[in-house]
Order: structure tokens, then sequence, then C-alpha cells
């Protein structure tokens, strides 16, 4: 999606509900590049992984969606979205890999799933470039999209920021109704959000009185 404000896309990946040794042929086949994150289907699970090499996909457990990573600074942004409110959260993810990383690296790296992590990066000393939110007009038509789509008004994102890049912006997870516990004023917010349906509701209610008169 291209948006006057940055570029906006979902990394190559792949759905996985086979043999895990088949697996790499699966994803030659997808041409996805390593390394991968794993992210499991299952709904208990809260540890995703990174593949660094083929041999470590034949040990992972379907189902999955194997997603190819994409070097970010470290840094992920929750975008918390309320009705038309959006709010966005600085929050530390996986470091970059770089080529020697895969040289020397090779099995299955495990790790939490971000919304799952404590660790905030709201006031962390960052490079400005790394720490620089997504452009607001951007996350507006966003959000605008997504529940023009998915019809969903309570739901957030987690985006990530191409590293070397200002504008180039992946999408690498969503959940509808999550937690907003770690949003900031979201008592507020949601106040204001619930207000605003009970007027709609009333408003609704008095246009078909008004219609039913003519």
């Amino acid at each position: 999606m291209l948006i006057f404000a940055g570029k906006v896309g979902v990394p190559k990946q792949l759905f996985v509900n086979t043999d895990p040794l088949s697996i790499p042929a699966a994803v030659m086949r997808a041409g996805l590049s390593l390394p991968l994150v794993a992210k499991p289907l299952v709904a208990k699970s809260h540890e995703l992984s990174l593949a660094y090499d083929s041999a470590s996909l034949t040990k992972l457990e379907p189902p999955l969606v194997l997603q190819e990573f994409v070097n970010h600074g470290g840094v992920l942004f929750k975008v918390y979205i309320v009705g038309d409110a959006i709010r966005v959260v600085r929050r530390f993810s996986l470091p970059n890999v770089d080529e020697g990383d895969l040289s020397n690296n090779a099995g299955v790296f495990r790790f939490p799933r971000v919304s799952c992590a404590a660790a905030t990066a709201e006031d962390a000393d960052l490079d400005p470039h790394v720490a620089e939110l997504p452009p607001r007009p951007l996350l507006e038509i966003l959000a605008r999209e997504l529940r023009r789509r998915l019809g969903l008004r309570l739901f957030n994102i987690d985006m990530i920021r191409e590293h070397g890049t200002r504008d180039r912006f992946y999408v690498i997870d969503m959940n509808y109704f999550p937690g907003y516990g770690k949003m900031p004023g979201y008592e507020h917010v949601f106040t204001d959000f619930l207000l605003s349906l009970d007027q709609q509701k009333e408003y609704k209610r008095r246009l078909g009185y008004t219609s039913g008169e003519g």
C-alpha cells in the first residue's frame, strides 16, 4: 500500500501445516529468504522462533506462519486503534541480523511475543532515525482502511520501519480486541469511544423516529 507519507507492506510469509521435514522445500518453493520468524497458530503459545538456517526449519512445530525477518533496528511500534483514536507505543524488538550472524548462527532462537514482553522503549536513549514514530497521516489512512476492510473498531497492529529507510514500513502482526492496559491514557480513550457509540445509537434512534413520523 503506497501512502503519500510512506509505504506500508507485509513481509513475505507462508502458512505451514505439514510434516516439519517438508518445510525447507516449501520455503524454497515460496521464495522466502532466511532468517524466518516462526509464529505458532496455537492460541496458548506466547513464544516465537527465529530460524537461521534450512536445517532448523525441520525442528519447528506446525501449524505456524513463517515470515521473513526484516531488519528494523530493534524497535517495534505497537499501534492501538480504538474507534477513531490512535495511540502508538515503542517496544523493544529483535536486533538486526547481518550476514555474519547468518554465517555464525544455526538452529532456532526462541523469544517471547512482543505483546507479552514487558520492555518498553519509550524512555530509552535510541537513535532518532530508529525511534521516530510513523507519520500520523500514514497511521490515520492505514487505520481507516483496515477498519473499512475488516469491519473492526478495536484492534492493534505491530509495525516496523525497515532499517536504513525513513518511510518504508511493514505490518508484522495484528490482534483484534487486544489488551489495552499498556496503551497511554486508555481509560479516557475507552470512555470517549463508548460515549461516541451511545451518541450514534441515540442519533439513529431519533432519525428512525423522525422518519416514522413522515
